[in-house]
Parts: C-alpha cells; structure tokens; sequence
C-alpha cells in the first residue's frame, strides 16, 4: 500500500464497463447475422425463380388405388437428376419436411405437413436406387431412399430417409418394377461417408 505525504491511503477505483462499446457490437452482430440471412433467402428466391420454367407437379388424388407400399419419414429435397448439390426449389420442392409416401399401381403420392404435397404419375417414374446423400444431406451407404421421376423435360432426384430404413429397399424394388427401368446408374452418387462419422 503506497501512502500519500497527507497520510492518506491511495485508492484505486474499479475499471468501469464501457457498456456503449458492448451494446454497438452486440448490434453490429446482430445486424450481420440479419444480413446473412437475407442474403440467404433472396438467393433461395433467385434459384426458384431461375426454375420458374418447371411445370407445377401434379396434387395428389383422391387416394381410391390400392396401396403397393406406405412409409414415413423425412423427406430431404430433390435436385437435377445425375447433380446431387444442384437442388430443386420451385413449388416447395425444396422445403424439407416430414413425409407420408404412398405407393400405388397409378403412381407415387408424397404428402408433407407445413409443405406443398406432390403426385408423381407412374408414367412419369423412372427408377429408384440407394444413394449416399442429396444437397445439404450426406448419409451413410443405403441411408438415402432416391426416387427418380420426371417433371416436364426436368428428370428429377427426389431424396427420402424412411423412419424404417430397413424398407428402402423394397421400396427400390416397387419402383423399378413401376417405372420398368433402372435408375442405379442414372446419376453420380453423393461422397460417401464411414458409418461411425455420421
């Protein structure tokens, strides 16, 4: 303790938080997460316009064919067929979401709580295969249901994970046996990835 000539005792005053520098970066932050974001969504906005040409996909019908096969699960976007990051985002086909999909003689019904539902007609089904991953997804080997299909001259990769992966394959098989082809070759698949690093 260093003492004054007075006798007094020199004090040191605590530093005080200087909460106009704090509350300007706090904002500044805040303001360029806020940019981000717009940047984002306008980009998504461009792409969907830039895909303004794609034919809205047909609704679904009245659900009167009998079921081949039912699944639940995620449904994780489409993309050009043969180009996994290449995604689809007119009229909500890129909205992630949950998915009910029906499997019927007359085609493939894609129904989407909080997302536009879609009907793939059969004669517009191409195929179906096992793949690694879709834009902005990546899985391990099988994990990722791909199912093949037309949209006006657009061939489309639709990406589906089911609650019971176990079922991926038969829907696989459904599919080909459908559309009467193979779409096992019809687009590069994603990188895959080992299965402890999911």
């Amino acid at each position: 303790m260093h003492l004054l000539a007075d006798g007094t005792v020199e004090r040191k005053s605590q530093e005080v938080t200087d909460w106009a520098a704090r509350i300007g970066w706090v904002v500044g932050l805040l303001l360029f997460i806020a940019l981000l974001y717009w940047l984002m969504r306008e980009g998504w906005k461009w792409r969907g316009t830039l895909q303004g040409g794609l034919p809205e996909p047909a609704a679904p019908g009245d659900g009167t064919a009998e079921p081949l096969l039912t699944g639940e699960g995620r449904y994780h976007g489409s993309t050009r067929a043969g180009q996994w990051l290449d995604r689809i985002v007119a009229h909500g086909l890129g909205t992630r979401s949950r998915v009910s999909l029906t499997l019927t003689a007359d085609g493939l019904t894609v129904l989407r709580p909080g997302a536009r539902d879609y009907f793939v007609p059969v004669a517009d089904l191409c195929g179906a295969r096992l793949d690694t991953g879709i834009a902005g997804k990546v899985l391990t080997q099988g994990g990722l249901l791909v199912v093949v299909w037309q949209l006006g001259d657009t061939r489309i990769d639709s990406g589906f994970r089911l609650d019971r992966s176990a079922d991926h394959g038969a829907w696989v098989a459904a599919v080909e046996e459908l559309s009467g082809g193979s779409a096992d070759a019809a687009a590069p698949h994603a990188p895959q990835i080992e299965e402890g690093a999911r």
